[in-house]
C-alpha cells in the first residue's frame, strides 16, 4: 500500500498550462495580511479593489423580493431576458450604444465574461495586445485560454495608456484582441474620445483586431472627466468590439458577482455555450438585484465619488510630499500608482537594501503595516498600486505610517 504523499504525487498530474500561471496578487498580498492581523496586528489593507460602501438598500430590496417571490431556481444560461432588457436600456441611455437581447451575455461577474469570450476565440498562439500596467488577470487568462498575451508598456510619460503608434507596432498577422480598460486598474487613468479615436483609426487599418474593452470602473470619476466607450467614438469598429462592464464597482455589489457585456451575436452565443458547460446561469438572486441596479437611480454615486475623490487627493498629497515617492493624479476608479523609483537602493534598518518594487511593498507591509501591492504584479516597475476604496481615516493613517517608515529608510 502507498503512502499517502507518493500516492498524491502519482495521483494528480497537473496540465502543462498550470505552470505559466499563477494565483492574483491582489488576493495573496490581502490574505498575507490577514494572516498578520491573526498575529495581532494592525495592518492597514491597501490592496484590494473593493468599494467599503454598503449596496444600495433598493438593490438589497429588490433581491429579497425575488427571494419572496420564489425566483430562485434556473435562469436562461447567459442572463434572464428581464436583465438583458435592463442591460440594453442602460447600453443605449448612458453609452449611446444600441444592442439586441441576444447580444448580451451576463456571468458570473465581470472576470467570467471575459475568460468566455478568450476561450471562445483565442487558437493556440493567438495574440492580445495588453497595455501595461494592466489588471492582474488579463494575461492569465489569455493564457489559460491558449493565447499568448503581448504587454505593451505605458509609462508615466504617455499617462500609463497606449498610444497609436505604440499600438500600431504591436499588431502582427496573429494579433486578434486588444484589451482596454478606462478608467483602468491599477491607474485611474482614462482614454478621451480624441485618444480612443487615434486608437480607432490604427484598428480600422487591422480588420483582424477585436477590441475587448472593460468599462468596470465607467461611474467611478473625478474632476469632470468624461467617460466613453471605443463603440461609441467608433461605430465601424461596433461589430469588432465586445463591449464589458458590470455591477460590482459602482453600485459595491463586488460579492452578487454580475458581470455583463454586449457585442457581436456569433460571439455572444459562443460565449453561452462555454458557460452552459462550465457554471451554466449566474444567480438568479443576484440577477434580479441587478436589475434594480441598472433601472434605479444613480444619485447615490455623487455622493460617493464625492468621498473617493477626496481619498484621491489626500493620497495623492501624502505620496506627492514624501521624497522618493511621486503619483500621477487618476480619472477614475479608486486607485493611486505612486512611483517608487527614488525607493531603489535605499537601505533598511537591518541592513537590507531595497532593490524592487517587490522590495519596497514587502517593507511597508513588515515595517509600516500597511499592505500594498507591487507595480511589477500589473506589468510595470517600479510602482506600487493602493486602493483608497477604504475608510478615510484608515487611509490617513496608513500614509501617515508610509511617511514615516520612508523617513527611516537609509
Amino acid at each position: 500500500m502507498m503512502h499517502g504523499t507518493t500516492a498524491t504525487a502519482l495521483g494528480v498530474r497537473l496540465a502543462r498550462r498550470m505552470s505559466a500561471v499563477q494565483p492574483s496578487p491582489t488576493i495573496a498580498i490581502t490574505q498575507l495580511a490577514n494572516e498578520l492581523r491573526r498575529q495581532g496586528k494592525d495592518v492597514i489593507g491597501l490592496s484590494q479593489g473593493e468599494p467599503d460602501f454598503d449596496t444600495p438598500n433598493h438593490v438589497k430590496a429588490a433581491a429579497k423580493a425575488a427571494i419572496d417571490a420564489g425566483q430562485t431556481k434556473y435562469t436562461d444560461v447567459d442572463g434572464t431576458p428581464e436583465l438583458k432588457r435592463a442591460i440594453v436600456a442602460k447600453f443605449e441611455r448612458e453609452n449611446g450604444l444600441r444592442y439586441e437581447p441576444a447580444q448580451i451575455s451576463v456571468g458570473t461577474g465581470g472576470k467570467q465574461v471575459l475568460y468566455n469570450a478568450l476561450c471562445a476565440t483565442l487558437d493556440e498562439g493567438d495574440e492580445v495586445i495588453i497595455p501595461a500596467p494592466y489588471w492582474v488577470s488579463y494575461p492569465d487568462m489569455v493564457r489559460l485560454a491558449g493565447g499568448k498575451p503581448v504587454t505593451v508598456a505605458c509609462g508615466e510619460a504617455d499617462d500609463f495608456k497606449l498610444t497609436a503608434e505604440a499600438l500600431r507596432s504591436a499588431i502582427t498577422p496573429r494579433t486578434k484582441w486588444l484589451v482596454l480598460n478606462s478608467p483602468s486598474n491599477p491607474t485611474g487613468a482614462g482614454y478621451s474620445a480624441s485618444e480612443l479615436r487615434s486608437l480607432a483609426d490604427v484598428l480600422l487599418d487591422h480588420p483582424q483586431v477585436m477590441v475587448l474593452t472593460d468599462d468596470m470602473y465607467e461611474h467611478l470619476r473625478y474632476d469632470g472627466w468624461e467617460f466613453t466607450t471605443i463603440a461609441a467614438v467608433e461605430p465601424a469598429l461596433f461589430d469588432r468590439v465586445l463591449t464589458c462592464n458590470g455591477v460590482s464597482k459602482a453600485y459595491a455589489m463586488t460579492g452578487w458577482r454580475i458581470g455583463y457585456a454586449g457585442g457581436p451575436t456569433k460571439l455572444i452565443k459562443a460565449m453561452a455555450t462555454i458557460q452552459s458547460q462550465s457554471t451554466t446561469n449566474p444567480s438568479s438572486v443576484s440577477q434580479a438585484a441587478a436589475i434594480a441596479a441598472l433601472s434605479g437611480p444613480l444619485d447615490f454615486l455623487a455622493e460617493r465619488n464625492a468621498v473617493f475623490q477626496e481619498r484621491r487627493d489626500l493620497g495623492l498629497k501624502a505620496f506627492n510630499s514624501i521624497e522618493g515617492l511621486g503619483c500621477r493624479k487618476p480619472d477614475g476608479a479608486f486607485y493611486l500608482f505612486p512611483s517608487c523609483a527614488g525607493m531603489i537602493g535605499r537601505r533598511r534598518a537591518d541592513g537590507r537594501v531595497i532593490e524592487t518594487d517587490v522590495d519596497f511593498a514587502t517593507f511597508l507591509l513588515e515595517e509600516a503595516n500597511v499592505a500594498v501591492v507591487p507595480g511589477s504584479a500589473f506589468g510595470l516597475a517600479p510602482f506600487f498600486r493602493i486602493s483608497f476604496a477604504t475608510a478615510t481615516e484608515r487611509l490617513r493613517l496608513a500614509c501617515e505610517r508610509i511617511a514615516d517608515a520612508c523617513g527611516k529608510l537609509g
